[in-house]
């Protein structure tokens, strides 16, 4: 696990690592390269698989405090609190995550998470750093 911080809260390498991420989310292919953190070149497994992986999952701390970022959602009726998010759209200061929540069959640790469909925005001067979790798949 890797994290970057947003020196002085200073939003321009939180934004420049959301959008390669961004990217990255949008190209995924099944490659087998064996590093970690947030500019790894690729999505995917260190293992080959089977799985194409279309997801790299991160934790969001806050700037005023350093806290990590907890947001409620809604799953199929359930609730909860999650502070795993996928982001989806990053607009200069300004990005929107999705809400990822742990997946409810856990006979599969390389799905950790499920999208919820619920959404987020913040304005990056908010955020402090950013910590990337393992790439996994998420429908």
């Amino acid at each position: 696990m890797e994290n970057l911080i947003n020196n002085q809260c200073d939003t321009s390498s939180i934004s420049q690592i959301l959008n390669f991420i961004l990217e990255l989310q949008k190209c995924t292919e099944n490659t087998n390269i064996d590093t970690t953190g947030c500019d790894r070149p690729c999505l995917g497994p260190t293992v080959n698989n089977g799985l194409i992986f279309n997801t790299r999952p991160i934790n969001i701390y806050s700037c005023g405090t350093g806290t990590l970022w907890t947001m409620p959602y809604n799953l199929n009726g359930t609730t909860g609190d999650s502070t795993v998010f996928k982001i989806s759209k990053v607009d200069e200061n300004c990005a929107t995550f999705e809400i990822l929540a742990p997946n409810p069959e856990t006979d599969n640790p390389l799905i950790p998470y499920v999208s919820t469909n619920n959404f987020f925005t913040i304005d990056l001067h908010c955020v402090l750093a950013i910590s990337c979790l393992e790439d996994t798949y998420t429908s």
